[in-house]
């Protein structure tokens, strides 16, 4: 019995983790919407707030 509950819950860890590896949709979008400065997520197309100030 005790090999039955051990053996299904590697199989169910098994399927989480090929579940977690899956690439969800948008998510290169996400990556690209970063700035390249400081890393915080820039909103609109304008410049990032970090800098606003330079020229």
């Amino acid at each position: 019995m005790i090999v039955k509950i051990v053996t299904l819950f590697l199989i169910g860890m098994g399927v989480l983790a090929m579940f977690g590896r899956l690439r969800f949709p948008g998510q290169k979008r996400l990556a690209s919407a970063r700035c390249e400065n400081c890393g915080r997520f820039r909103i609109g197309k304008g410049p990032c707030p970090c800098r606003k100030g330079k020229t």
